[in-house]
Parts: C-alpha cells; sequence; structure tokens
C-alpha cells in the first residue's frame, strides 16, 4: 500500500513565494516577475506556464 511521503524532505509545498507570472503577447512565453521590485527575472523556454507560480491578471 502506498504511504504519503515524509515531511521535510526537501519538496516545498504550495506556491513559490515573492514570484509571479504574466503572459507576454508578442513571444508568447511566460515570464516571471519579482513581485517586491517588479523586475522581470526569467522567461519560460516553452509555452506553458510556471508551475507553483502565481500568475497576475
Amino acid at each position: 500500500m502506498a504511504k504519503n511521503g515524509k515531511t521535510n524532505d526537501g519538496h516545498r509545498n504550495g506556491a513559490v513565494k515573492q514570484r509571479s507570472q504574466t503572459f507576454n503577447p508578442k513571444t508568447k512565453h511566460w515570464v516571471k516577475r519579482d513581485t517586491e521590485t517588479g523586475q522581470f527575472i526569467d522567461q519560460k523556454a516553452d509555452e506553458k506556464p510556471l508551475k507553483g507560480v502565481t500568475k497576475e491578471k
């Protein structure tokens, strides 16, 4: 029978803090932003959104 994983095993639970993502329609890619400074951090290579990062509206 399968069991739940151990606590504190190095895996993060929930969304990434102080980060958000927005879609760039010009490049058709998702871009990661720092929520404190508003500075763009990184861009995804494919067209899928980042996992665990809050989406801006």
